[in-house]
């Protein structure tokens, strides 16, 4: 999902001490747990085995075309793309350069941040607290932490089906060019959050449809209240861990385990191409800081799509996809994920990278695509430029398409 782009206006750091927990905080990342860290109590998960037979050689070659021909008209420097089709194949193919100054080829194995696709992974963890029964989705925020802007009419479920009504942090100017000005600097949650509560709500909760980082960033302080321990630790025990997810992290700073793709974005105060990959993903934290590869979204696509770490009432919530405009006719956002062209998944940007990790439960397929850039062509994100070719090509009755920005 779109992030809003850098407005250039002055900057003040607005410090957040009101929105605390209820109960004792969290730990911190080096600090003991106060509890053992909860295990998923349902399905256990087993990676898929990748099918070894390729692509029909003609289909693959029209898939090698369509890639290149939007490579070279979105000016994208490199981009990794995985499609598995169980009965007629998998493809896997990059093209480009993972690095514009040394020419490091782009290859399949590299890591990559995934943004806005950080998302499914809290929403998740907010979900197998729900199946512990520790949180309703139709509980008030307010009976869990403190300080949230109608806090008191906000539900758990209006938070990760984007509905809350509360302000994006990343519509903030000050933010903004906070982030702009030194991109290199943490960011605390609760900084973030005194972005966002500054500004009056946008509209009632339950009311209306805005994609908003503040939601997300909520759910995180959530998961590390009621799980006892820092988000990461709990994602990774919890999600990633019984997931098979060997090379996917929450990362405590701005890492980014090698190989890597390097990373370019205009989002600059002057509008210049920069390379982003070191840039500190702590402003997106719960809502936009993870790295992963290939490989491991491949089989995150199908376990966050079935459900596999829920239960199925759980799943069956999840997958209530309520309509958001430009979305199309059966498509929507459910709790964390959503549905598009019969697709179902998320999608990822921030400075440097963009990503796609979606599955066809119809073809029990899935495409992955990975690109070092997040430079909007024509008021499109080249990931959904992408993904549009790939499967108009590959699966014509299924097409992946995202409105683009007006």
């Amino acid at each position: 999902m779109r992030r809003p782009r850098a407005r250039r206006l002055a900057v003040a750091l607005l410090a957040l001490s009101a929105l605390v927990p209820a109960a004792p905080a969290a730990a911190d990342s080096g600090a003991p747990f106060a509890r053992p860290a909860l295990q998923p109590a349902h399905r256990p998960v087993h990676p898929p085995v990748d099918e070894d037979c390729p692509l029909d050689p003609a289909l693959a070659a029209k898939l090698d075309a369509a890639i290149a021909e939007v490579r070279e008209q979105t000016g994208t420097p490199g981009v990794i793309v995985g499609l598995w089709m169980p009965g007629r194949g998998t493809y896997v193919h990059a093209d480009g350069v993972a690095d514009k100054a040394t020419g490091q080829p782009m290859t399949p194995n590299l890591n990559m941040r995934i943004g806005s696709e950080t998302k499914t992974f809290t929403v998740t963890a907010v979900l197998e607290l729900v199946d512990r029964g520790l949180v309703g989705l139709d509980d008030p925020i307010a009976d869990h932490l403190d300080g949230v802007p109608d806090g008191e009419h906000i539900t758990i479920r209006q938070l990760a089906e984007m509905r809350s009504g509360l302000y994006s942090y990343t519509f903030d100017d000050d933010f903004v060019k906070a982030l702009l000005t030194d991109p290199e600097r943490p960011f605390t949650p609760q900084e973030l959050l005194s972005y966002a509560f500054k500004h009056d709500n946008v509209f009632p909760p339950g009311t209306d449809y805005q994609y908003s980082n503040t939601n997300t960033v909520l759910l995180g302080l959530l998961v590390e209240k009621l799980g006892r321990m820092p988000l990461r630790d709990f994602i990774h025990r919890n999600v990633t861990g019984p997931a098979h997810l060997k090379r996917t992290l929450f990362p405590r700073a701005a890492e980014l385990p090698r190989p890597y793709a390097h990373g370019y974005t205009d989002q600059t105060l002057d509008g210049s191409v920069v390379d982003a990959t070191h840039w500190n993903p702590s402003w997106g934290w719960a809502a936009g800081a993870m790295i992963s590869d290939l490989h491991d979204l491949h089989r995150w696509a199908k376990t966050l799509a079935t459900g596999t770490l829920l239960s199925p009432a759980t799943q069956a919530e999840r997958e209530k996809f309520l309509p958001v405009p430009g979305f199309g006719d059966g498509a929507g956002y459910g709790l964390g994920l959503f549905r598009v062209g019969g697709w179902v998944g998320h999608n990822g940007s921030l400075p440097g990278y963009e990503s796609v990790t979606v599955y066809l439960p119809e073809q029990d397929a899935t495409l992955v695509v990975l690109l070092n850039t997040d430079i909007i062509h024509e008021g499109s994100e080249p990931s959904t430029l992408f993904a549009r070719a790939i499967t108009s090509i590959a699966t014509p009755g299924h097409v992946y398409e995202l409105p683009a920005e007006k």
